[in-house]
């Protein structure tokens, strides 16, 4: 399936009956999600983040566009941020299956639409603009709605689509296809709008213009891939830097906070929080709870929730309302909740319906929890001997032991859910018709399917318990001795993890008809049983050896 990802941004951010108004029409269309609405009051701007299969997508977008034309009124605008139509901007963006040129032209053609359809000016940017010169966001909107209606006459500002005449109440959009952008506002401790202008131009790309002998000379900012002004904020009382990031790898959020906090308190101001608008990838999260553990020296190999959590406190993103990262981390937003069913029970409940009458969970999804629980112990060991006083130097080695664990640990925790979703799909294989013969042939090749994926699934739980027992058995050799038999338990855990998942392995084998595949895959089961039940026995000798009683 091909998703794109659609942010368009409306010029009302205080009316929300407006803002409904608008939303509800995204929601009418089938097969598009509506992931976040974030209005702001200062801005009078609400920036909407959907995502579906293209052509849905820009149906959607195409709606929502008519709607806030017939509801935004420009002529009586004013907000913060810079705008020049009721939809002021409406970005796609490809998540998933969709390359950057297929994204521009799905662009192009919600922008003809909505020219045509509509008779709203339209201009093209970033991949969708083939004019290099006219394809910068902030070129195009520069003069805002208010010098639109002098603008739009000159001819290289004819619009891509729509009238070359500037609508007094819709105003004009601006459509095109971008890479991820990361909206993100820090706030300062001054309410100095000139101040704050001073970092945004101290840190974003384009820098500032300065005179050098009587000449004007651009000097950069600090931060590339970065768009960003200074603003007061009337709501919150305070000055912020407007950052729009617009290449997360080469500048990441957790850059351009420490950054700003360093230009910030070089003019005598301090940075007391930030401010995400619309969603972020989990990626950006936990790469910046990493990020702010190491500068304290802490081990980086922590629960994913912990990292969120060490990101939101650092950069203060709860500072001016709640940040709730289920609603706010696009992965999140997209999960579905069915492929971790049973992951997210309590401990009562797993066992409860582990317990039950019903055939799933069974061995395969109990091997996978055992196996996490295993090196679950071993990541334990690995951060408490990463923070153990007069291991300070080593604190490094120990992290990464532990992030490995964590990385083995998650793998595990999906396998649970997934050996009881694989065995619900040859379930549902067998219930399939059989009346004609081509009904059987469907049928017969569904149950093969499904039976090499049950296969395959508590076979990947054997590797990967394996491969945990790597991290179990460093710490005991050289993590914290007082944890030593928590270390020696999460072996235990491994081995026996590895020993259940091939149980299943070789009983969900027996129904499978391609026996070249089988016995393969069976001989790997085998070895990577026989390594498994020896370095368990290593580890354990190890661990008695070290309890010496």
């Amino acid at each position: 399936m091909q998703l794109i990802e659609c942010v368009p941004n409306f010029s009302e951010g205080n009316d929300l009956n407006i803002i409904k108004q608008i939303t509800d029409e995204i929601e009418k269309i089938e097969g598009v999600r509506l992931l976040n609405v974030d209005p702001g009051k200062a801005t009078n701007r609400t920036v909407v983040t959907i995502v579906g299969e293209p052509q849905n997508v820009i149906e959607a977008a195409f709606q929502a566009i008519k709607k806030a034309g017939e509801l935004i009124d420009m002529s009586k605008h004013k907000g913060e941020h810079p705008r020049m139509g009721a939809t002021d901007v409406c970005p796609l963006i490809p998540i998933a299956n969709i390359s950057m040129e297929e994204t521009a032209q799905y662009a192009r053609q919600l922008a003809k639409r909505v020219g045509e359809e509509l008779n709203i000016p339209v201009y093209l940017y970033e991949a969708a603009q083939p004019n290099a010169a006219r394809n910068n966001l902030s070129v195009i909107r520069a003069g805002e709605y208010e010098g639109f209606f002098k603008k739009i006459k000159e001819p290289q500002w004819k619009p891509d689509f729509g009238p070359a005449e500037f609508d007094a109440k819709r105003g004009g959009t601006v459509i095109g296809a971008r890479d991820f952008l990361v909206a993100y506002n820090i706030n300062l401790n001054t309410t100095s709008t000139r101040r704050a202008n001073a970092i945004a131009f101290d840190v974003r790309e384009a820098g500032r213009n300065v005179e050098v002998d009587g000449k004007k000379v651009n000097q950069p900012g600090s931060l590339k891939a970065v768009k960003a002004i200074g603003w007061y904020i009337e709501e919150y009382g305070v000055a912020q830097i407007s950052m729009n990031l617009t290449n997360i790898n080469t500048t990441p959020v957790h850059v351009a906070f420490d950054e700003v906090c360093t230009k910030a308190t070089a003019r005598g101001i301090r940075v007391t929080g930030s401010e995400l608008v619309g969603l972020i990838p989990l990626k950006a999260m936990t790469d910046a709870g990493k990020y702010f553990l190491q500068k304290q020296q802490r081990s980086t190999g922590v629960s994913e929730a912990e990292l969120i959590k060490i990101a939101i406190k650092s950069m203060g993103l709860d500072e001016l309302g709640p940040f709730n990262p289920q609603e706010r981390i696009i992965e999140y937003m997209l999960a579905n909740e069915a492929d971790s069913k049973l992951v997210r029970l309590t401990l009562t409940a797993f066992a409860n319906e582990t317990a039950s009458e019903s055939p799933a969970p069974g061995g395969g999804s109990i091997s996978a929890y055992v196996a996490a629980l295993g090196i679950s112990l071993g990541t334990m060991v690995a951060n408490l001997s990463s923070h153990k006083r007069g291991w300070d130097e080593r604190w490094v080695e120990f992290s990464d032991w532990a992030q490995q664990g964590q990385q083995y640990k998650n793998e595990l925790l999906r396998l649970v859910d997934a050996d009881t979703a694989a065995f619900n799909k040859i379930m549902e294989a067998f219930a399939l018709p059989k009346a004609t013969a081509e009904e059987k042939a469907q049928r017969t090749a569904a149950i093969q399917a499904a039976t090499k994926y049950a296969i395959e699934i508590p076979f990947a739980v054997m590797e990967t318990a394996y491969k945990s027992m790597e991290v179990i058995k460093a710490m005991v050799q050289t993590g914290n001795p007082n944890s030593v038999t928590d270390a020696g338990v999460g072996a235990l855990c491994a081995r026996t993890a590895v020993i259940g998942a091939y149980m299943n392995v070789r009983i969900n084998a027996a129904g499978y008809a391609d026996k070249e595949f089988i016995t393969g895959l069976i001989a790997r089961g085998a070895e990577i049983q026989t390594k498994a039940i020896a370095l368990e026995a290593e580890i354990i000798a190890m661990v008695n050896e070290k309890i010496g009683v």
